[in-house]
């Protein structure tokens, strides 16, 4: 059985806390915007970033900003060409995302309560809490039934792409964790990278130990 080995498909000024993260986890990892370069990795992590071209959940913008199209179509490119080989995936912020679009999911392109989760010159932290009945899901085993996060978004989840099922919400509902009912994909809307002392060094192993199907 391989060893992990993480493809993180961004650009390398904005993929350093992903890295220095794996690193802390003595997890060998790279960026970088070639699939043929992130096809020779065990697992993909789809990082944060901008908003997602609306034309590709079908809408026109009314609330997306910081979007880079060409990124959104070498990380959809990325999740497809893992999902087909049923390698590990985790999505991370606009990761999750990515996730829900190609799986025919839609984006809320901006939330009535953006302001809680939003950073304001510090990270904010909320609390997200189980969602589901499936007790055997990786946030549960992880968490229990809630934990303190962090976030850094204005846009969530509206209708969940096939396969994909919650695992936990904020407060006002946001979902914030969703699993695949079947592959190795999990994806959460905050930012573990940034809270390794604060539950999100489990969250990365727990994503590095996964396995191809």
């Amino acid at each position: 059985m391989s060893s992990p080995f993480i493809a993180i498909v961004g650009r390398a000024k904005d993929t350093v806390n992903y890295e220095r993260a794996m690193h802390r986890l003595n997890i060998p990892c790279f960026t970088t915007l070639s699939i043929e370069q992130s096809e020779h990795a065990t697992h993909l992590l789809l990082p944060g970033g901008g908003d997602i071209t609306p034309a590709f959940f079908g809408q026109i913008n009314y609330g997306s900003h910081n979007i880079d199209t060409e990124l959104d179509i070498l990380q959809i490119q990325a999740f497809s060409s893992f999902m087909v080989q049923k390698k590990p995936v985790l999505g991370i912020c606009k990761g999750l995302q990515i996730i829900n679009v190609q799986l025919g999911g839609t984006i809320r392109q901006h939330i009535d309560t953006a302001s809680t989760h939003m950073w304001n010159g510090a990270d904010k932290h909320h609390y997200v809490y189980h969602s589901g009945t499936d007790l055997s899901d990786f946030f549960y085993q992880l968490y229990g039934t809630s934990t303190r996060v962090n976030s850094a978004h204005h846009q969530a989840v509206d209708r969940l792409g096939r396969g994909l099922l919650p695992v936990c919400r904020a407060g006002d509902g946001t979902i914030e964790g969703i699993q695949h009912t079947v592959l190795p994909i999990i994806a959460v809307q905050w930012h573990p990278e940034r809270i390794m002392d604060e539950g999100g060094e489990q969250l990365l192993a727990c994503f590095t130990d996964m396995k191809a199907m």
